[in-house]
């Protein structure tokens, strides 16, 4: 019997992970959304109810891309939450894994790297060795993290932008898209540019 899953969202996103899982063979029992408006996604029927008894046999992913939405939906209910990985992926075998997290076609991600819960590596992302992304950050397309990065809880990383190695950037940060990160960011902290520049953080305030 094939596991069954079911995805907490109706968005671009969620098109995305059903395509995963479609490719992967799996079943996808459902999707549910707190817009009544959403009727259907892919042509799978979007659940508007909070009676989650009917799908008591999903594994559980989160098809949102907002680091903060994921949050508060994962910590206001007891899902049983599980990982998301594309076929098409060039990931080592030593790393780690948090539940809930998605990892998106194309990306290679090598040796001794730890994800967290709720994690999104976006497609055709490369993260290097021994790097580490706390929960609910998000690696947009084309990003490149370099060996030992760390990247703080809820943290989004733009499109195609490239951290140097032994970078750490704080919780809550966002590095814009085709940004160089040369020096360490701190927490609730917007970077932009190559080099990146800070253009706010909400610490200094």
């Amino acid at each position: 019997m094939k596991n069954q899953f079911c995805i907490y969202g109706a968005s671009g996103h969620s098109k995305v992970i059903i395509e995963i899982l479609e490719r992967r063979g799996e079943l996808i029992k459902g999707l549910f959304d707190d817009d009544p408006a959403k009727k259907d996604l892919l042509d799978y029927r979007v659940h508007n109810t909070r009676d989650f008894l009917q799908f008591n046999n999903c594994n559980w992913v989160i098809g949102i891309g907002d680091n903060a939405i994921r949050k508060k939906i994962a910590e206001n209910n007891s899902l049983n939450y599980t990982e998301i990985i594309d076929a098409g992926t060039n990931i080592s075998k030593r790393i780690t894994v948090g539940k809930g997290t998605v990892i998106m076609p194309g990306v290679t991600i090598n040796s001794s790297v730890a994800l967290g819960q709720h994690v999104i590596v976006n497609t055709n992302a490369s993260i290097d060795h021994e790097s580490i992304l706390m929960d609910y950050a998000h690696i947009s397309p084309n990003a490149t993290l370099c060996g030992g990065v760390i990247i703080g809880e809820g943290t989004h990383i733009g499109a195609g932008a490239v951290v140097i190695p032994g970078i750490k950037i704080g919780n809550w940060s966002r590095i814009g898209a085709g940004s160089v990160i040369i020096r360490n960011v701190p927490d609730n902290a917007t970077v932009v540019g190559n080099p990146g520049r800070f253009i706010n953080n909400r610490n200094s305030k």
